[in-house]
């Protein structure tokens, strides 16, 4: 598996924390920066993971801002993308489980890098379980195709 990993200055902190969990998990890393705390725009990081999850250049992304809220609000502009923001680890499970996710968002202000890691490695773990959940997620495909030609 191949994940992208991108930040702005506000989920820097989270970077390290994140790729240990990748590596454990012999897990390809493509860290799509920022590299320091220096001020950058979420949006420039967002874009790079969007769209190499959209092209299939990796299999999923990680996004990490001061409250995820904002890169994940970035990345979900590009057409086949469903990144989710978590703050816990039932929300790590349930964006994987019930929605699919590709990509996940976390805030550096918001969680721990204890709870961090967690949050990856469960979202990892946690296989799309399909039935009624595959409409609901061919549903947001279809939203995407009317707007995003």
């Amino acid at each position: 598996m191949k994940i992208a990993i991108g930040c702005d200055h506000g989920g820097i902190a989270l970077k390290p924390i994140v790729k240990k969990v990748l590596a454990e998990n012999d897990i390809e890393i493509i860290d799509m920066g920022c590299c320091d705390t220096k001020s950058v725009d979420y949006p420039d990081y967002a874009l790079r993971v969007a769209e190499a999850v959209s092209k299939g250049e990796v299999d999923k992304g990680i996004i990490l801002c001061g409250t995820g809220i904002g890169i994940s609000i970035a990345a979900n502009k590009v057409k086949g993308v469903r990144a989710a923001v978590c703050h816990d680890l039932f929300t790590a499970q349930m964006c994987a489980q019930h929605n699919d996710a590709n990509i996940l968002s976390i805030g550096g202000r918001v969680v721990s890098e204890e709870l961090a890691g967690q949050m990856v490695q469960t979202w990892l773990d946690t296989p799309f379980e399909g039935g009624r959940h595959t409409g609901r997620v061919a549903k947001i495909s279809e939203i995407e195709n009317k707007y995003f030609k």
